[in-house]
């Protein structure tokens, strides 16, 4: 009962949203006989939701150690394989039959979200194994230090989120290289782009503004 109620969560959430649905819909999705299902087994929302990030959590940190353990071992940091490190991991859910589009769709919400209710990063791994936070590490020498500043390197993981979130709510695809390729091309871009001179006129005066306050 407990896969079919993760299942049926992944499913709802992926298509209603994480807030719009209810464990009682969840409960009725999974086919439990008991009304209590949900809670018997996770608690609540946010135990669901954990779980279903921890299904698949390990799968992508596995992935994404290998290939940054490869970009290590060969000298391969430059800026595009490290978003291909990024990407990818997260990419190979859209093949995944066993609810990889529908936690690609999560995700993306979840990433996105001001306020989620778990954090999707924080599921599942530790600070000495989280792949995220060993990626940024790497990825930080590449980047004009005022990006950094301006937190690109969240950006970019908010934007392929998004786009691999919308790539999964219309899978199976035929082929996914073209999207997945083109995709870490615009994540590159966009840890590469510029500052301009004004938006680094407004980043000052936004901290002239909060040392002021403080």
């Amino acid at each position: 009962m407990r896969e079919r109620i993760l299942t049926a969560a992944e499913s709802l959430f992926a298509t209603h949203g994480v807030a719009a649905v209810s464990l009682r819909e969840i409960n009725r999705e999974a086919g439990a006989k008991s009304a209590s299902a949900v809670q018997y087994h996770f608690e609540d929302r946010a135990g669901v939701l954990r779980a279903i990030l921890s299904k698949h959590k390990p799968d992508i940190e596995s992935r994404r150690h290998a290939v940054l353990d490869h970009c290590e071992a060969t000298g391969a940091t430059e800026l595009r394989d490290l978003a291909a490190a990024l990407v990818r991991p997260l990419a190979s859910k859209l093949s995944d039959p066993d609810g990889g589009p529908q936690y690609l769709q999560i995700n993306a919400e979840l990433v996105n979200a001001p306020r989620p209710l778990v954090d999707p990063d924080a599921s599942a791994t530790s600070a000495a194994t989280d792949s995220i936070q060993r990626w940024r590490t790497l990825v930080e020498p590449l980047l004009d230090p005022e990006a950094v500043r301006l937190h690109r390197r969240f950006t970019a993981i908010r934007f392929s989120a998004a786009e691999l979130g919308r790539r999964a709510a219309t899978a199976p695809h035929t082929d996914d290289r073209l999207f997945v390729e083109h995709l870490i091309d615009l994540t590159t871009a966009l840890m590469a782009a510029p500052v301009s001179p004004e938006t680094l006129r407004l980043a000052a005066d936004r901290d002239a503004a909060r040392g002021a306050r403080s």
